[in-house]
């Protein structure tokens, strides 16, 4: 049995800070290992990886990362419900990860630039493979039959810092 907590706050240059924290059994998950020179990469959400969707609030738009312990990462904006838009990030986000028996904690820093503008609705959630290969979902909300970590109804958290990012 695992249990997955998060929490976001803002840092006062404007950028967003999450810790996404996994315990149990980690050593029945397969956790990617740390890459000595991590970058944008693709495809994460195939395996364990924590992500946040982060939508101006009444708005179709969002943006999208993905998060992975090897310290590997991708950012994604979407017009509406799985559109993608063209969009380049301007930063990247900084992650470090702790990794012990029965914990997996992974802390990322989203640079202001990477952000939509607030206030926001967030989606938190995470993939997570096992050493089988088992994949599970785990989010705020799962609001169809099937996981869909896009579907706006899942972006259950409202956000509305005091700070005027620039």
């Amino acid at each position: 049995m695992s249990t997955l907590s998060a929490g976001l706050a803002f840092d006062p240059d404007g950028s967003l800070h999450l810790r996404y924290r996994l315990e149990g059994e980690i050593g029945a998950l397969r956790i990617p290992a740390p890459r000595p020179d991590p970058g944008a990469t693709d495809g994460l959400w195939q395996h364990s990886c924590f992500e946040l969707f982060l939508a101006e609030q009444d708005s179709p738009a969002y943006r999208e990362f993905n998060l992975a312990p090897s310290g590997e990462w991708a950012a994604y904006a979407f017009s509406t419900y799985r559109q993608r838009a063209a969009w380049q990030p301007a930063a990247a986000p900084e992650i470090s990860v702790r990794q012990s028996t029965d914990l997996l904690e992974l802390d990322a820093r989203l640079p202001a630039s990477l952000l939509p503008a607030c206030p926001w609705q967030i989606g938190l959630s995470a993939v997570i493979e096992t050493t089988a290969g088992a994949l599970s979902y785990w989010a705020l909300a799962h609001p169809g039959e099937r996981p869909d970590f896009h579907q706006s109804s899942a972006f259950t958290l409202r956000f509305a810092p005091d700070i005027q990012k620039s």
